[in-house]
């Protein structure tokens, strides 16, 4: 299970409802289900089976259904739109409960098939809710910082105002090549120190700066599961990192939902 964007599961093509799925969970207490809104604005409700707990809102095939959905996938900003809302669930389950999140899009017939979902990925799930009880997802991103790294004097030499320019432009280039080796050194450093205080750690691609909104290069961006009795330890190592490492500007932000750790890399996803 992860919350990348799957395929609709096939649902009946009438008029009528479907059951979107947001999450499993081990157990709930149906009183901290209460207003919280689902995907479709409706209330999010429990179905229990095979001991465990799907986290659902009903959903009108009008627009959930196999066609619409599959339509509605490939506008944008109802996708932008879909992920928010079903994010907003997960993220409320996540404050109380270690929670296992759907794929974006996973809708099912009706409740039994729902439960029959939970029996078939049991143990997968089970056994992903066990690793993540008492534990929380934190991240942590680092940007290079201009100027922070060691400036490499431009060569001395004779020749015209051309040979200058080539000198000027090689030493601009061996700097920036070493910056950039600096830069993942550190990184690799921190993600190292990082993960040593984790239960687990991933080190995801780092984000163009169109999307990270940063002035300058992202070469960092890790996710750490963390136990939640050592949380405050975990932001302290990272700030002591953050003194040690001047070349590098970082962001230490959670508690996340567990989306990095909730299934191991080349497993089969566990729920669909």
């Amino acid at each position: 299970m992860n919350g990348t964007t799957a395929e609709p599961v096939p649902v009946a093509p009438t008029l009528g409802t479907g059951v979107w799925l947001h999450a499993v969970v081990a157990e709930v207490d149906p009183a901290s289900l209460v207003g919280i809104a689902g995907i479709a604005g409706t209330p999010v409700r429990a179905v229990a089976g095979a001991g465990l707990v799907a986290v659902v809102a009903d959903v009108p095939l009008t627009e959930y259904g196999e066609e619409a959905l599959r339509r509605n996938l490939e506008d944008l900003g109802w996708l932008e739109r879909a992920a928010r809302a079903h994010h907003a669930v997960v993220d409320a389950l996540a404050r109380t409960v270690a929670v296992v999140p759907a794929r974006l899009a996973t809708v099912h017939r009706d409740d039994d098939r729902v439960v029959r979902a939970l029996a078939e990925r049991h143990d997968a799930l089970a056994d992903t809710l066990a690793r993540l009880t008492g534990r929380e997802e934190w991240g942590v991103k680092g940007y290079v910082v201009p100027g922070a790294t060691p400036r490499v004097e431009e060569p001395a030499g004779g020749g015209g105002a051309g040979a200058a320019y080539l000198r000027r432009r090689r030493a601009q280039l061996t700097a920036r090549e070493e910056g950039q080796r600096i830069a993942a050194d550190a990184a690799a450093t921190v993600h190292a120190a990082l993960a040593g205080h984790a239960v687990a750690a991933r080190r995801h691609p780092p984000q163009d700066r169109r999307l990270s909104g940063a002035a300058t290069a992202m070469v960092l961006n890790g996710a750490y599961l963390v136990e939640r009795t050592r949380v405050d330890a975990f932001a302290a190592l990272a700030g002591e990192l953050a003194e040690r490492h001047p070349e590098l500007r970082f962001e230490l932000t959670g508690p996340w939902p567990p989306y990095s750790f909730v299934a191991e890399p080349a497993a089969e996803p566990a729920w669909e």
